[in-house]
């Protein structure tokens, strides 16, 4: 929620979307995800894309048409096998670059631009939260970001006064039919899907299969599925006016982190979107303004802490080890720093690999 919280509720005021499509979308396909996983699967904005849209107030169309346009290339490479082929070619020590680098990303934005919203009351939110998670990190009964959360909306409604407004809102709302055009298609195309997919290609699959590997051995996955449903979700979103999706190692860690084991942590996540959606969107607005963030910035540090300990498996290597660690820091300080990160990084590792085997021996 630290992370997809603030980027919907951006994209949203950025594009003039409507909540209700992106609320019951983004809620829906979470809950797909689940039943179809029944692992902790997420489901989360694709991050590229809502900088850009949030940086540049791209309208909603071309965003949705950016959905679209993504679908088409994630489904090509999911069906063709080139997924299976950047698997194999990509190294692990590329991958947990990316890790690496998302969770610096987290991490920074959580310090800088969360923690500090609110000032010393927020301080005292952020500290309150980050004693409540200590004491119940790892409990698979009592999951401490649930509490978290409860405490946030709490504070909003009777501290800051969110529920005098929104409550007049209350009813059904449905999302309202969107056929992207061909120029919008290739608009979002340009602009958005193009600096996406390496993020997209690093973190939402070949690093999300990795790490699923990492903590579900019991539970084969193949990218070719990950890839399938990662193009099924932005096939489907743009037409209920939904944020183009994908999965995510971060998400996942956070799942996980925070207790989640099957599918239904992805599931309760999703009822939690798709209840808003449905009954309380036309006040989303207002309501997510009263939301303290330094409590979701405390929950994304978490995340990112989970993130960056990733890379202790490269321990035992430390050419793989320093890659992981220059990818990561390419990533988050040069344009396009996924896209060099990716390339760069695997460009590294096979030559580091190459002058190893011709060292005499």
């Amino acid at each position: 929620m630290g992370t997809d919280f603030p980027l919907i509720v951006g994209m949203i005021l950025a594009a003039q979307l409507d909540p209700t499509g992106v609320l019951i979308a983004f809620g829906l396909m979470q809950i797909v995800t689940g039943l179809i996983y029944r692992m902790p699967m997420p489901v989360q904005p694709l991050k590229a894309m809502a900088v850009l849209v949030i940086a540049q107030k791209a309208s909603g169309n071309v965003l949705f048409g950016a959905g679209l346009a993504i679908a088409i290339m994630m489904l090509t490479l999911s069906a063709t096998g080139l997924l299976d082929v950047l698997a194999r070619a990509i190294p692990k020590s590329v991958v947990r670059g990316i890790q690496f680098g998302l969770g610096l990303q987290l991490a920074q934005l959580a310090l800088k631009d969360y923690l500090p919203a609110d000032g010393n009351a927020g301080y005292a939110l952020g500290a309150i939260s980050f004693v409540l998670i200590l004491a119940l990190l790892g409990n698979r009964r009592f999951p401490p970001a649930m509490f978290v959360i409860a405490l946030g909306i709490l504070f909003a409604v009777f501290w800051k006064g969110a529920g005098a407004g929104w409550i007049h809102t209350l009813g059904i709302h449905l999302p309202t039919l969107h056929v992207p055009s061909k120029q919008n298609v290739w608009t979002g195309f340009l602009f958005l899907a193009i600096p996406q997919i390496a993020l997209s290609l690093g973190n939402s699959v070949l690093a999300t299969k990795q790490l699923a590997s990492d903590l579900f051995p019991e539970r084969p996955l193949t990218i070719r599925k990950i890839g399938f449903t990662y193009s099924f979700m932005n096939f489907v979103n743009p037409f209920l006016g939904g944020v183009p999706t994908c999965h995510g190692s971060g998400g996942m860690a956070g799942h996980y982190a925070f207790g989640g084991r099957t599918g239904g942590s992805v599931i309760i996540y999703g009822l939690f979107y798709l209840t808003i959606g449905l009954f309380a969107s036309a006040g989303f607005q207002q309501i997510v303004i009263f939301f303290p963030k330094p409590m979701l910035g405390v929950i994304l540090v978490f995340e990112a802490v989970a993130l960056i300990l990733l890379l202790r498996d490269l321990s035992g290597t430390k050419s793989e080890l320093a890659i992981a660690v220059f990818g990561g820091l390419m990533a988050v300080t040069l344009p396009y720093g996924y896209v060099v990160a990716l390339i760069a990084g695997t460009a590294i590792f096979y030559l580091a690999r190459r002058r190893l085997e011709h060292l005499p021996r």
